[in-house]
């Protein structure tokens, strides 16, 4: 354990595990929490260590985390994320990389890269982590996990460091299907939407795969009834912009002040990612929140309540650990059409785990209209043999 606290969680973690409900129905099952969640006595860090040193001790739990635990869930740790949560490759330049447990060498994906990490590894149960333009989904696809953004909105926010607040959800990762739909039975609010019974198969999304996913894709989708479908006829550049825009300014909006008066020391990619926020300004929001309006509707008729759109989670397989900064970003570009389409119109998304013909991880997507995450969670639990992971 000694080895895995010291990359998937943070230096300043708790000192002791915190003990669920001993006759909570979650009792025996353990997790960890991305650094951003507020717990009693301790601070959240947000993945930057002079943010963390400008942070008052939490006085009172997040909701979600104390609802875990009041079910039996032992917290047992805290875990690292990108600075501000402010990427998707799960690298930190004040804390490490997190290992990828089911593909050494490779970068976990992030920025909930901790919370993958530590239950790739087996170390905790299940986790937390946050999604705003992919921090859940992409990490679960890499580190061979099942994961969950759930709809905008589905879970109180209150204890949990914000990013562009239009688009951040909590989700959470499990090794398995059946332990990720149990979890979403205590903390997403009790419904009963429409099974679903119309799959979609975004070949638009296929086509933004490399090969091997597509190839991967395509052998589950020949064995099921699907019908294909374009997820964005004109393509998601504008779709891809117009959160970036707003990301930014909401960003900003949050952290400017802390980071213009601090000056806070922030590792490569995300220093430059924030120096862009800072130039984002009002009219520039405004046309890419009518770009997202419209994506919204589009999406939201495309998809109404009792069908699934099935699409590659992330374009490719996990990219190599010394990857150059150019091919990261370039992957991050990537990545981003493929994730935004949930953010934009506030849709939940679970992924599957998958593998390459080479053996490397991947992810098949659901994405579902509002409110449908319990179906798509039983829907995940019905495909999973499927996938073969």
């Amino acid at each position: 354990m000694s080895s895995l606290k010291s990359s998937a969680f943070v230096p300043h973690d708790i000192a002791a595990p915190i003990a669920g409900r001993a006759d909570g129905p979650l009792a025996g099952l353990t997790f960890a929490v991305k650094d951003m969640f507020a717990v009693t006595g301790q601070r959240a860090g947000g993945g930057n260590p002079d943010w963390l040193s400008h942070q008052a001790i939490a006085t009172h739990t997040s909701s979600v985390v104390a609802t875990l635990l009041d079910a039996g869930a032992s917290l047992t740790g805290k875990t690292v994320c990108d600075e501000f949560f402010f990427s998707i490759a799960g690298a930190n330049a004040h804390y490490g990389t997190p290992p990828n447990h089911r593909a050494p060498g490779r970068i976990p994906g992030g920025s909930s890269s901790g919370s993958a990490s530590a239950v790739a590894a087996g170390a905790v149960d299940f986790a937390l982590g946050s999604d705003t333009g992919g921090s859940v989904r992409v990490p679960a696809a890499f580190c061979s996990l099942h994961g969950i953004r759930p709809t905008h909105g589905a879970l109180p926010m209150d204890g949990v460091l914000p990013m562009a607040p239009s688009f951040d959800v909590i989700g959470w990762f499990a090794a398995g299907p059946g332990l990720l739909r149990l979890i979403g039975r205590h903390l997403l609010p009790v419904s009963a939407p429409a099974p679903i019974t119309r799959l979609l198969a975004a070949t638009d999304m296929l086509a933004l795969a490399d090969a091997p996913i597509a190839q991967a894709i395509a052998r589950i989708l020949a064995r099921l009834d699907t019908t294909p479908t374009q997820l964005a006829p004109a393509g998601t550049e504008a779709w891809r912009e117009a959160f970036r825009v707003i990301q930014g300014r909401e960003i900003w909006a949050c952290h400017g002040e802390f980071i213009s008066s601090v000056k806070p020391a922030f590792g490569p990619g995300v220093a430059e990612r924030m120096a862009y926020a800072a130039t984002v300004n009002q009219p520039q929001a405004d046309a890419a929140t009518a770009i997202r309006d419209t994506a919204r509707a589009h999406l939201l008729a495309l998809i109404p309540p009792g069908t699934a759109i099935m699409l590659p989670t992330a374009p490719c397989a996990p990219p190599l650990a010394d990857a150059d900064a150019m091919s990261l970003d370039h992957f991050r570009t990537r990545a981003m059409a493929l994730t935004c389409a949930a953010g934009l119109a506030g849709l939940p998304q679970v992924t599957l785990p998958i593998a390459t013909s080479d053996g490397l991880p991947a992810g098949l997507s659901l994405l579902g209209s509002p409110g449908s995450d319990h179906a798509l969670l039983d829907l995940a639990c019905s495909l999973a043999p499927l996938c073969g992971t």
